[in-house]
């Protein structure tokens, strides 16, 4: 099934998931892995925010890609075992791998599932995450009423979505066609309208009509700078090639050329040599308990 979310997420991204803008998988892991390390704090500021009683002993991460969420959670609760769910057996593997490189694999399950298919066995987890994951449900209506049927009684969903891809560039880049970042969105927001019908979904009602009681709600606005972060230049890179994929049948052909430019590492013009980035984009959060 990111992201963040993405995974982001890329995320917007990020489609953690199942993206519907991806050449190959390796570029998905990597623009999950970047989503990560970018946002790391704007991560666990969510995790913190969660309106739990009491630290709960086992998570299950939904379409967990290379794992952003599933380590924010694993540092916040440190108690807690997480069961990491995703359709990429790639992305587990990174996932695994990391957990044991930080020492934290006896407290990480990996399963392989697709979500729109038969659920794993489950448990009875305290809290269930889900990052830029709900929105590639092909029902998450559906997806929803299982999720409020596997937690623990008084249990708690946190659903964690980007409103779209982040933004790098300022309003008026690039010089040879200003604008060219909102057309891009533009052109990706048709596609999406078809390929990813539920992105941008307010869950609070869908929340609500599975069962839940919704306990609170937030919005995060994410501004960093690029000066302050290389990350963000690779950052940029995978994230608006992935914008190209899903927006290169609907961009004029100088918005195409222009962009093109940007992508190529070894163009005087590349996105890496820029040195006015950052990452502008809004992450929602909902916290539904099952009564």
């Amino acid at each position: 099934m990111t992201h963040t979310s993405p995974h982001a997420a890329h995320a917007h991204a990020d489609t953690h998931h199942r993206p519907q803008h991806q050449p190959v998988a390796d570029d998905q892991a990597e623009i999950l892995d970047l989503d990560a390390e970018v946002l790391a704090e704007h991560i666990a500021s969510i995790a913190a925010w969660l309106p739990l009683d009491e630290e709960p002993r086992h998570i299950v991460d939904l379409g967990c890609g290379t794992g952003a969420g599933t380590f924010a959670l694993l540092a916040r609760f440190p108690g807690a075992e997480v069961t990491a769910v995703d359709t990429s057996s790639g992305h587990l593997h990174r996932l695994r791998a990391r957990a044991d490189a930080l020492g934290v694999g006896d407290r990480v399950r990996t399963m392989t599932a697709d979500l729109d298919a038969d659920w794993p066995e489950l448990g009875e987890p305290g809290l269930v995450w889900a990052s830029a994951s709900m929105h590639h449900m092909a029902d998450p209506d559906r997806a929803l009423r299982r999720v409020h049927d596997v937690l623990a009684p008084g249990g708690l969903f946190a659903v964690v979505e980007l409103a779209d891809f982040p933004r790098f560039l300022p309003a008026d880049a690039p010089k040879e066609r200003p604008g060219l970042e909102d057309r891009c969105h533009a052109a990706l927001a048709h596609h999406d309208a078809e390929h990813v019908p539920h992105r941008g979904a307010d869950w609070g009602p869908k929340l609500a009509a599975a069962g839940f009681t919704v306990e609170g709600e937030r919005t995060i606005t994410v501004n960093v700078e690029g000066s302050r972060d290389e990350a963000v230049g690779r950052y940029a890179l995978s994230s608006l090639k992935r914008v190209r994929a899903g927006a290169v049948d609907t961009l004029a052909p100088d918005d195409l050329q222009a962009l093109d430019q940007l992508l190529d590492t070894e163009s005087p013009l590349s996105i890496l040599r820029r040195g006015d980035l950052a990452v502008r984009t809004e992450r929602s959060v909902w916290a539904a308990r099952r009564a």
